[in-house]
């Protein structure tokens, strides 16, 4: 077998990332962990490596774009870049300032735009990079920031697809709907119940659902596909009602 091609995992420290981490190690991957807090990237590296995979963690801050550049000039053959750190909070459109949603877009979009931008200048043809989107880019009460933020994602990912179709790299996104992770679980406003009540199956997803589709993006299965943006959220985005 030739030597592994690499992966990076942004914000693969927790949640949805941490699964994702996992996943593309199951393939063969040798994979990043890249997050802000060093011992959440470093269990996830244990967890790769307790299921026969290969991995290493590092320290990164999206933002900062010279930090982004030592870690991929790092990487080796960088197959697969997934954006997935990002920020969120739940603020009352007359509470927000010009701030929350410079600080939501400056780390949701212009990070996965440098992080993005360095990996394209490296990664052979057949790579892949997979945005985290949210299903919140159709739009969401109490967190407009953050969900214009995603659905600028969405914008980001299909134009890039575009410019990098050239080069034999594809660009996807997936983008969750209510995923059980230890945030949800414990953020205030979260009734569980209520949530899963507006699910069309009854139930909330988890992170390995997610996992699963960028996996499948990520992949060679997934070679004529570019510029689209997979909802993963369980049908709620259907909209209508569950009865006649």
């Amino acid at each position: 077998m030739g030597q592994a091609q690499t992966s990076i995992v942004t914000g693969g420290g927790a949640g949805i990332g941490r699964a994702i981490a996992l996943q593309l190690a199951q393939t063969g991957d040798n994979v990043i962990v890249a997050d802000l807090n060093a011992a959440s990237a470093e269990e996830t590296v244990a967890l790769i490596e307790q299921a026969g995979g290969r991995g290493r963690s590092a320290v990164l801050n999206v933002t900062d774009m010279a930090a982004v550049d030592d870690l991929i000039g790092s990487a080796g053959e960088l197959r697969c870049l997934v954006n997935n750190a990002g920020i969120f909070n739940v603020k009352p459109f007359d509470t927000l300032t010009a701030d929350d949603f410079r600080s939501m877009y400056e780390i949701n979009l212009v990070a996965m735009f440098g992080l993005s931008q360095r990996a394209a200048r490296v990664m052979p043809r057949g790579g892949a990079i997979v945005n985290i989107a949210s299903r919140a880019m159709l739009g969401a009460a109490q967190y407009i920031h953050y969900a214009t933020s995603k659905a600028a994602v969405g914008g980001f990912t299909r134009s890039l697809a575009l410019e990098l179709a050239p080069r034999g790299i594809r660009v996807n996104a997936v983008a969750p709907g209510v995923i059980e992770t230890d945030m949800l679980r414990a953020r205030s406003d979260t009734n569980l119940d209520a949530l899963r009540a507006m699910q069309p199956g009854g139930e909330l997803g988890s992170p390995d659902d997610i996992a699963a589709a960028v996996q499948f993006l990520a992949s060679p299965q997934a070679r004529f596909i570019t510029g689209q943006i997979l909802l993963v959220d369980g049908g709620r985005s259907l909209g209508g009602s569950l009865g006649i």
